[in-house]
Parts: structure tokens; C-alpha cells; sequence
């Protein structure tokens, strides 16, 4: 009953722990403008299907995408015999299922495959990162908490797959001695490969399973709450977060809706303009004015670095990192979270995403080519928050680089983006 009574404390300490940061990460999310994206709602779940659970654009990088694969799927799949795991907790019982046989034997057998997999996969995503060391995995942006961090997530669970088949090996063990209370059920196929290694005493043996059940439950269970302070919160935000994906063509501009309704009204003195907030900036300085989407897609990011691999400006020296764009806005959207949590509402703090985490050199640097938002494997879009802080940039501040300035009062005075009046256009077809 001691047991039990533990158990039943832990998990509801766990799932209350994990509650509350969910709220936080929904009001955080909250803080973003509002944004339709409900439309289309077939062709939104073929596309989360694909992507986020199919893994398809991982593919195009196969190797870690089958590791990838097997580690994700194995990871999650073998949770589900928690189901079993609290149950017993809780009641006292062991290995309920049992009873369901041959059944029972397969998903058992099944599950050991699959812890094998994520412990093998795991073992060399840790030789990539550490010793082969991918250059995709390191930048300015990489402190060495982000690296730690992908470590202590790959270490975690090495550890949990180890306590995982090694509970399995004790148990299988202890049914073979027919000791009480571990009845004959489950297929060991890997497991049954450390039977040598272990004791031969059955109170040692239990001692062994007891300790291995408790490090399994306890570490998934603080894997739950470490995920908001992780990257590997992807794990669970890749979902909605490619439901919601831009199903519009990747590169085409939105239109801000002021500017609309007064484009509109000049063009026809009886339209009666649409709703807007009057307040709001043209473009964003901080991640107020981004929307909703936005930040999802910043506590989506993975860190893998696959856009910033791919992207030409960064490639050419210049400080752009598209990575580094997703985490910087993480990172102040957290910010500025705690600050609203603190004083009931946001208190100028004197700082923005814009100058204080992302530069003006930065944001300039893109190319607007897309290959950030193609390259990324659950459909994350950093140019929209490139776009948005560089139409404040223009609209706000008049902060337009020299040659964007040059092309503007081209258009307002020619019409085009040349310099030549509309009737010297056509003279380069004489002489």
C-alpha cells in the first residue's frame, strides 16, 4: 500500500506539473495576433498526417530519417504499456495484461524490437552529434545549452530503454524461478539476452525489476515535464503545428489589413472598411505582433539546423540563421510571458524581439528564396517573421536599406523600379 500511495502522489504531482506548463505554453502562444487557419480542414489533416506523423520531408535526408523513424515511432509506441505500468502502480498488480496471452506475448516481443531500435538509433544520433560532429548541429546560435540539451534528451533515453529491458530481463527471470506475484506472460527477445548477466538470487532479481520499473516510470514522467523547457517539445507541437500549416503558395505576401481598407477607399469613395485594430504596428517589432502561428512554429522548432543548412545567405557568411530567427523568438516569447505572468500584464521592459534579439543585418540578409521553409521538417516558416519585422522596419521606421529606398522613389516617380522615365523604357531596341 506504501508503494501505492507513493505512486499515486507521483503521477498526480506529474500530471498537475504538466498541466500548469501547458497553460503556460497556450497563453504564451495566446499573446500572438489573430489568424485564420481552420479552412481546408481535409486536406490540413492529410497534410499532418504526411508530415508530422509520415516524417515525409524528413526523407529527404535518409539515413537520419530512418533513425529518426525508429526512434520517434519506437519512443512513442512503447509507451503505451504504460497504460499497464500505472495500473499495476496503483493497484498493486503486476503485469495485468498478462492474461491476454499470445496477444500479450507479441506486443511485449514487439515492444523489445523497438526499444532496441531507439537504443541503437539514440547511440548514434550521440556519435553524430559528438563525434562525427554535423556541422548543421553547431552555429552561433548552438550555446552549449541547446547542445546539452539534445545530449540529456538522447542520454535519457538510452537510459530509459536500458531500465526498460533490463526490468524485462529480471522479470523473465523471476518467472522462470516461479516466484510469487510474477506470473508467466510476455515474449523477451532481446531482454532474454541479459539473463546471463543477472544474479541468480531471486530477492536480488527483484530487487533489480523493482528498481528498473521505478527508474522507467519516474524518468518518463519527468520527461513529460521537461519538454517545455526543451526542443523536444516538437514531439508533441508538430501535430498542430502542421495542421496549421500555410497551405497557400510558400512565398506569396500577406496584405495588412489597414493598409487594405485604405487602398480600397481610395479606389471607391462608398466602401465601407473592414474591422482592424487601429493600434496595432505595420509589420512587428515583438512578438505581440506576430501572430498565433508564429509562436506555435517557435516552440515547434527542432534546432536541427536543417534550415539554416540550406540557406544561401548564411551559406555566403552573412549573419542570417534562420534557426537562430525560430529560437531567438522563443526565447523573448517566454520572456515576455514571465513578465505578463509577474505583473498581471506586460510591463514595458525595455526591449524588443527586434534590435535586442534579431538585428536589422540579420533580417536584411534574407533573400526571400523559401529553401528555410522547404528544408524544414515539420513545415516551420521563419520568413514570415523575416517579412513581418522588415515591413516595420520600412513602414514604421523608414529604415530601408539605401538601394530598396532607390527602388521605392523609382516606383512612386517612374512607375517601375528602374530609374528611367516610362517613355525612355523602350530605347535600348535602337542603335
Amino acid at each position: 500500500m506504501v508503494s501505492q500511495l507513493i505512486f499515486g502522489i507521483l503521477l498526480l504531482a506529474a500530471l498537475a506539473l504538466a498541466t500548469r506548463n501547458a497553460r503556460v505554453i497556450i497563453r504564451n502562444i495566446r499573446m500572438g495576433r489573430d489568424e485564420k487557419r481552420n479552412d481546408q480542414p481535409a486536406k490540413r489533416l492529410k497534410t499532418m498526417l504526411l508530415v508530422a506523423f509520415g516524417q515525409k520531408k524528413m526523407f529527404k535526408r535518409p539515413f537520419a530519417a530512418l533513425l529518426h523513424l525508429f526512434v520517434y515511432l519506437g519512443f512513442c509506441i512503447i509507451n503505451i504499456e504504460m497504460l499497464e505500468i500505472v495500473i499495476d502502480g496503483l493497484f498493486g498488480t503486476h503485469r495485468i495484461f498478462a492474461g491476454a496471452g499470445a496477444f500479450y506475448a507479441f506486443l511485449i516481443g514487439a515492444f523489445e524490437w523497438l526499444a532496441f531500435s531507439v537504443l541503437a538509433g539514440c547511440v548514434i544520433f550521440l556519435a553524430r552529434r559528438n563525434i562525427a560532429r554535423v556541422r548543421r548541429f553547431f552555429g552561433k546560435e548552438m550555446t552549449p545549452w541547446p547542445r546539452t540539451d539534445a545530449n540529456l534528451i538522447l542520454v535519457a533515453e538510452i537510459l530509459l530503454m536500458v531500465a526498460f529491458l533490463t526490468m524485462n530481463a529480471a522479470d523473465y527471470k523471476l518467472q522462470s524461478l516461479g516466484a510469487p506475484h510474477y506470473t508467466p506472460g510476455g515474449s523477451f527477445p532481446i531482454s532474454s539476452w541479459l539473463l546471463p548477466l543477472l544474479p541468480d538470487g531471486a530477492m536480488a532479481l527483484i530487487s533489480i525489476e523493482r528498481f528498473c520499473w521505478w527508474f522507467h516510470i519516474v524518468g518518463v514522467l519527468l520527461f513529460l515535464n521537461y519538454l517545455p523547457y526543451s526542443k523536444h517539445l516538437h514531439i508533441l507541437l508538430a501535430f498542430p503545428n502542421t495542421y496549421f500549416s500555410n497551405l497557400k503558395p510558400q512565398g506569396r505576401f500577406t496584405n495588412m489589413g489597414k493598409v487594405t481598407n485604405e487602398v480600397k477607399a481610395m479606389l471607391d469613395p462608398s466602401y465601407t472598411p473592414e474591422p482592424s485594430d487601429a493600434s496595432a504596428h505595420f509589420g512587428a517589432k515583438d512578438v505581440q505582433d506576430l501572430t498565433w502561428k508564429n509562436l506555435l512554429e517557435a516552440y515547434t522548432c527542432t534546432e536541427c539546423g536543417r534550415c539554416t543548412a540550406v540557406c544561401p545567405a548564411n551559406i555566403t557568411g552573412k549573419l542570417l540563421s534562420p534557426r537562430k530567427i525560430m529560437m531567438d523568438t522563443r526565447d523573448r516569447m517566454v520572456e515576455v510571458g514571465e513578465n505578463a505572468r509577474k505583473n498581471n500584464g506586460f510591463q514595458d521592459d525595455g526591449k524588443a524581439l527586434l534590435g535586442d534579439y534579431i538585428t536589422r543585418e540579420e533580417l536584411w540578409a534574407c533573400t526571400t528564396c523559401n529553401a528555410c521553409v522547404e528544408a524544414c521538417p515539420v513545415n516551420i516558416n521563419p520568413l514570415e517573421i523575416i517579412v513581418e519585422m522588415r515591413r516595420y522596419l520600412v513602414m514604421e521606421e523608414s529604415g530601408a536599406p539605401s538601394s530598396l529606398n532607390a527602388m521605392f522613389g523609382n516606383v512612386e516617380n517612374n512607375g517601375a523600379p528602374w530609374k528611367y522615365a516610362q517613355a525612355d523604357r523602350a530605347n535600348w531596341r535602337e542603335g
